[in-house]
């Protein structure tokens, strides 16, 4: 059993590897452009491809079953609500970093801000990467392999030996992928893998489904809807993961961080050959996420239909699911396209990792006349020092608290919000200084961090939920303070073309549209059941009160605007009226 699954997982890793190679052999990697941007010469079906792999770790696989099969159907919010971050990021985003020219989120700020913006923002990022994101990815990627291959019986080594050598060997297989070939190579390596993940992800449902209806795949449907329904809503209450109250609120946000200001998400919608592609490249990934729930989340309801509650940890259910259900032969395939999936993950992050620090630190700190060659030498080496401590730091999360994916997303609020604030704000402002950008960073890592003190059992939601438009309202009253004095515009780098694909608008609608079908679909009004008093009159007070928060700083924000303007054109027309006093002045004296 163990050679064929063996044999299985090769064939396709090498057939992978191969692919890549062949696709990027002619690729000038000399360059910075051409090694961190693969050229910018990327097509919509690759961008969506490497923004889905990216994004699809063994953590959120296995963790978002994990929850699903303790929880409900509620954690979906996760995947379904993403693609209305993915619109926002197709229309208002993309178009204004490509029209920049811009390499790294950083390298924007310093644009909009100063350097010093740049390089606090870039050290956020890789200190998240590199002690908690990194390591997670390789743990629980480790745990996964080890499952499907039960290299711990084999070898008779601990769980701590087994997670340290399979971290060495993504480790090692990763720098292969980004030292050698750049962003270009990862990115196609993620376009075979995720064709592999659909079908490898879809087929695990569809043999429990069969499994269940004893042969018989439309009665285990019927099964999986009659048996619990409730399990089914989709509409969280206020002691779920995901409550409902916060889905167009502290959820939005969330995800408004992650798809459009990510430097490891978004850096593959900077590489693409023109603006149009780019969109494609976002709005397909969007389609794709309204139905990843069919994997993500799905299997962790069919495993409680199957299980009921004898599982200690929830976490284990996709991966008894998939021993259970997949045929050996399958095994190996389905091990190879996880595999491909944690590469997908480190690799990306490795490669928008050192983009950060060759572009935003090393160059403007420590050597600003650096060439192009010497630049890609400097982030080659930076690739091998970062993954050694990722694997290192890897093995000892099994120390570490249960519930990794939401303690992920928790860990990420400390830093998340103030750079989509700095973003947003920098987009549509022109006089809030680069002061407001420094202090919002110091203010919301104060108060989140208290947050986790005096409310330490509240949804990290919720506080996201206040704490956004709070960041963002600091910042317009200090640039209603202290504003600049020179209005920043936003240059046209004219690197690619920004023509916008002409089908951005109805295909956005189109998400939209299947994004509420399914939330409908999964709610009370369609196949689930809501618990008596499963609604709280509480939620309904927070989501009024949140709204009317944000639509008090945007109040605030339309003002400020129209009075700075107003101050502004006031002193111009002051200063003209004082030259042509002393111009006529000095002629008088002149005669």
């Amino acid at each position: 059993m163990f050679w064929v699954i063996l044999a299985s997982f090769l064939i396709y890793t090498l057939f992978v590897m191969w692919f890549s190679w062949y696709k990027t052999r002619g690729t000038d990697l000399s360059s910075s452009d051409g090694y961190f941007l693969g050229g910018r010469s990327l097509t919509g079906i690759v961008i969506a491809s490497s923004l889905i792999l990216t994004n699809l770790s063994t953590e959120q696989i296995v963790g978002l079953n994990g929850q699903a099969y303790s929880e409900s159907m509620a954690v979906m919010a996760w995947e379904v609500t993403a693609p209305l971050a993915l619109i926002f990021m197709a229309i208002i985003f993309l178009p204004r970093y490509l029209k920049t020219g811009i390499a790294t989120i950083p390298d924007f700020l310093e644009q909009r801000f100063d350097l010093r913006t740049r390089q606090v923002v870039s050290v956020l990022f890789l200190m998240g990467y590199a002690t908690v994101f990194l390591p997670t990815v390789l743990y629980s990627g480790s745990l996964v392999i080890d499952g499907i291959f039960g290299l711990t019986t084999l070898t008779n080594l601990s769980t701590f030996q087994i997670v340290l050598f399979i971290s060495l060997m993504i480790g090692l297989i990763s720098c292969g992928y980004v030292i050698l070939g750049g962003l270009r190579a990862t990115a196609y390596s993620d376009t075979i893998n995720g064709i592999g993940l659909i079908i490898g992800g879809l087929t695990i449902p569809v043999l429990a489904l069969i499994v269940i209806g004893s042969g018989n795949f439309f009665e285990g449907v019927g099964q999986l809807i009659d048996a619990n329904p409730t399990k089914l809503n989709a509409l969280g209450n206020h002691e779920s993961p995901v409550p409902w109250s916060i889905l167009i609120t502290g959820m939005f946000f969330n995800n408004l961080f992650y798809w459009c200001t990510n430097q490891s998400i978004i850096q593959r919608s900077l590489a693409a050959r023109n603006l149009a592609e780019g969109q494609k490249g976002v709005l397909f990934a969007g389609i794709f996420k309204i139905f990843g729930m069919t994997f993500l989340v799905l299997p962790g309801i069919i495993a409680y239909l199957l299980y009921g509650n004898t599982l200690a940890n929830a976490d284990t259910a996709y991966p008894t699911l998939i021993t259970d259900v997949m045929p050996v032969v399958l095994s190996g395939f389905l091990a190879a396209v996880l595999f491909g999936a944690i590469l997908s993950s480190f690799n990306n992050v490795i490669t928008s990792s050192i983009t950060l620090f060759t572009l935003d630190i090393f160059k403007p700190i420590f050597k600003p006349n650096a060439k192009e060659k010497e630049l890609v030498k400097v982030g080659r080496v930076f690739a091998a020092c970062l993954a050694t401590v990722a694997v290192l730091i890897a093995p000892l999360i099994i120390y570490a608290p249960s519930g990794l994916f939401y303690y992920l997303n928790e860990m990420n609020g400390f830093y998340s919000l103030p750079i989509l604030a700095m973003i947003v704000v920098g987009f549509f402002t022109k006089r809030v200084p680069a002061l407001a950008a420094k202090v919002v960073v110091v203010t919301h890592i104060f108060f989140y961090g208290i947050s986790k003190f005096i409310i330490p059992d509240v949804n990290f939601l919720y506080v996201l939920a206040v704490l956004f438009p709070l960041n963002v309202l600091t910042m317009l009253i200090i640039g209603r303070w202290k504003p600049m004095e020179v209005p920043y515009e936003m240059r046209d780098s004219q690197v690619v073309d920004v023509t916008p694909w002409k089908h951005v608008k109805w295909f956005s609608a189109l998400i939209v549209v299947l994004m509420v079908g399914v939330y409908a679909l999964f709610s009370p009004i369609g196949i689930a059941a809501a618990e008596e008093g499963y609604y709280s009159p509480w939620s309904v007070v927070f989501l009024g009160l949140s709204l009317l928060f944000v639509a008090v700083v945007i109040w605030f924000w339309r003002d400020t605007n129209h009075k700075l303007d107003r101050k502004f054109n006031y002193e111009q027309v002051d200063k003209k009226e004082i030259d042509f006093e002393q111009t006529i002045t000095m002629e008088k004296k002149g005669s």
